[in-house]
């Protein structure tokens, strides 16, 4: 298979970078280079030189990093449903949509939703309406299979609210039986509980249309039926016991029966004022390449709210959001005999997140600070920056904005994550406009500063965005729909801190204590936003070493026996998904090499370089790269909401390896003391 441009100018140039491979169905059978014999030090230098000129290879001309963003096959589900309802689905996309989807069925008849794991109902039942608006028949074996596999566990009446949202908008599930989310939501103020800005940034902006699509309820003539997704055809939606009313459970289920009677009587004029509210806000909020939030679920819901209320496929902010969603597809072509066109669709995109972790990975492995890749990368994420207030202001009214977002394009949500990140890569180049950097790096460490929650940490995109009411709601069975402050979020803003000399500022000591306070009884840091101890230690530990806690600390030490403790005999690490479910995964997995150069990054931080576990992990990697300087990763190593939504970054095979190498070989990079204070 290999891979073709979209057409749409920008991300293209990086999805060509994994021309001859298989971009989002994995490289296979490709050779690995030996290693020449050698000392682990040899070997690391050999395999970074290697891995440095692939990943200059893959740079844009613009400057920009980007890896394709692999999810699951509800993205691409979804995005045939949307296609199907606006009337707008072509025979081409839907084939090439249908031989992805087809690719990634389990044996058993099911889809998972990360690489190797279980089969998963929502994205079988999902999966499976796909492919029957393909044309593939309930009597097709692969088709009869995931059948049976649905009613086995549960039919659709098993399947998420979302899921079945999707199914309602067809007459496939009735609308009467989904929790009510009514669009007066949008005038609640912040103070009020379960006010929209109780929820995440991404939570957030899939509700507002949602409410609109609630409130209007909307069915077009369904193309199939699918009786043989339920249990029972005549009984498709059997009651489901109440909780107790003392528990929130409880509580919240007799609340959703209130507000379904309200959505009978509810003021006809209070409405219409609420869903043009709502459609305001969605219009406001509208990026300027088209999307929303620069992540694909809140652009489906948007478009179909405002066609709801009125907007025609023609109307110019459609026709923006359209197009925003054709630039999230990865074509490729299938080799294999009697194959064509494939088509995945991108939950989200990842260019700033990409470029930053690229740029220190190549400065760490030795690349000269004014090197012209390093340069035009830094010039790409100083036009990046975003210099106007957005929701995360709702909290923090008085702060200044600075920072950067994950995205080609999210001026409403930058992240704390990619600021703190961003300003850790920019601070490795020799810019030869220093006095543009100096600016920018301050506004970004000003609102870095200002964006710490009141127990001392620091979350993704809001401040206190931790309210646990949200969770509880009947509609809110999607994932995770509140941001509360994570380790390796913190842990980088205290890394980045200590790196601008303000290890000893108030708010970076209150990031450390909250750190040590966090860490788990076998010495590991959760990993809210990576899989996942792996990914939360190997955030942690350079952050407290690069902040001046000593490698002989308790808590280092403990984190250092952790990671030796759960090393894999073929000397590398890895972790399976299930651990944020099941402790007994805890560091548990086949080794893939992100999550190596996670633990060699924790491991080298702490003092560790000269350890067997260090030489044998390095060693790893050296031998497992492959013959163009990368290494191929199929498992699913990031994380949008633990268990229930996975992340496969492309370029994280690289960056991460790329990283660890350079600080075995270079050392630990220098913390800038010149600049304490502040």
């Amino acid at each position: 298979m290999t891979a073709t441009t979209d057409g749409s100018g920008g991300p293209a140039g990086a999805r060509a970078a994994t021309a001859g491979q298989r971009p989002h169905i994995h490289a296979t059978g490709a050779p690995v280079e030996p290693p020449a014999p050698g000392d682990p030090p040899e070997l690391a230098r050999r395999a970074a030189a290697r891995s440095v000129e692939y990943l200059l290879s893959r740079q844009d001309a613009q400057g920009w990093w980007k890896g394709d963003l692999e999810t699951n096959v509800t993205m691409d589900a979804e995005d045939l449903l949307l296609r199907q309802f606006l009337g707008i689905r072509d025979p081409r996309t839907t084939d090439a949509a249908a031989r992805f989807i087809r690719g990634k069925q389990r044996d058993d008849g099911s889809w998972p939703t990360f690489y190797g794991g279980p089969g998963e109902l929502s994205a079988t039942v999902e999966a499976y309406v796909a492919l029957r608006l393909a044309g593939d028949q309930p009597d097709d074996p692969h088709m009869a299979r995931a059948g049976a596999w649905v009613r086995q566990h549960g039919g659709i009446a098993g399947s998420r609210v979302f899921t079945r949202i999707w199914l309602a908008l067809f007459g496939w599930w009735k609308w009467e039986d989904l929790p009510e989310l009514p669009p007066e939501l949008i005038f609640l103020p912040g103070w009020f509980p379960l006010n929209i800005y109780d929820f995440g940034c991404w939570a957030r902006q899939t509700i507002v249309p949602l409410t609109v699509v609630s409130a209007k309820r909307p069915v077009r003539p369904a193309p199939f039926a699918l009786d043989e997704l339920h249990i029972d055809p005549g009984r498709p939606n059997p009651p489901r016991p109440l909780a107790s009313v003392r528990s929130w459970d409880g509580f919240f289920q007799r609340a959703d029966r209130a507000l379904r009677l309200y959505h009978t009587f509810a003021p006809r004029r209070l409405r219409r004022i609420a869903m043009n509210a709502a459609a305001r806000w969605i219009v406001e909020r509208q990026e300027n390449d088209g999307c929303w939030g620069g992540i694909q679920p809140p652009a489906v819901y948007s478009l179909i709210a405002l066609h709801l209320l009125g907007y025609d496929i023609d109307h110019p902010v459609m026709r923006a959001g359209l197009e925003s969603l054709d630039r999230f597809a990865v074509w490729s072509e299938d080799d294999a005999p009697g194959g064509g066109p494939v088509r995945m669709v991108e939950a989200c995109q990842s260019p700033v997140w990409d470029t930053c972790l690229a740029t220190v990975a190549l400065a760490d492995a030795g690349l000269p600070a004014d090197h012209p890749a390093l340069v035009k990368a830094a010039d790409w994420m100083l036009d990046e920056e975003i210099v106007r207030s957005g929701d995360w202001a709702v909290r923090r009214p008085g702060l200044p904005p600075g920072g950067w977002a994950f995205e080609f394009h999210n001026d409403n949500y930058p992240d704390i994550d990619d600021t703190a990140e961003v300003i850790l890569a920019l601070r490795r180049v020799r810019h030869p406009d220093p006095a543009r950097l100096e600016a920018a790096v301050a506004r970004a460490g000003r609102w870095t500063l200002g964006m710490q929650s009141r127990n001392g940490a620091w979350a993704a995109f809001d401040a206190d965005n931790t309210s646990l009411l949200p969770n509880r709601l009947p509609f809110c069975d999607f994932g995770e729909v509140i941001d509360p402050p994570s380790a390796d979020v913190t842990a980088h803003v205290v890394e980045m801190l200590a790196h601008e000399g303000r290890a000893h500022h108030p708010r970076a000591r209150r990031g450390i204590a909250w750190l040590l306070a966090e860490q788990e009884p076998s010495g590991a840091w959760f990993g809210r936003w990576g899989v996942n101890y792996l990914y939360g230690t190997g955030a942690v530990v350079p952050a407290l070493t690069a902040a001046g806690i000593p490698g002989s600390h308790p808590a280092i030490r403990r984190a250092v026996r952790w990671l030796d403790s759960v090393q894999n005999e073929d000397g590398g690490w890895g972790e399976d998904l299930r651990s944020y479910g099941e402790k007994g995964w805890m560091g548990q997995g086949t080794s893939t090499a992100s999550q190596t150069a996670w633990a060699l990054l924790a491991l080298t931080a702490a003092g560790e370089r000269e350890s067997k576990s260090v030489e044998r992990g390095v060693t790893w990697l050296a031998e497992t790269q492959r013959a163009d300087g990368s290494w191929d990763e199929p498992h699913f190593t990031g994380t949008g909401f633990p268990w229930d939504f996975s992340i496969n970054y492309h370029l994280y095979r690289q960056v991460f390896p790329l990283t660890a190498l350079g600080r075995y070989v270079h050392g630990e990079p220098v913390v800038a003391r010149d600049r304490e204070g502040g």
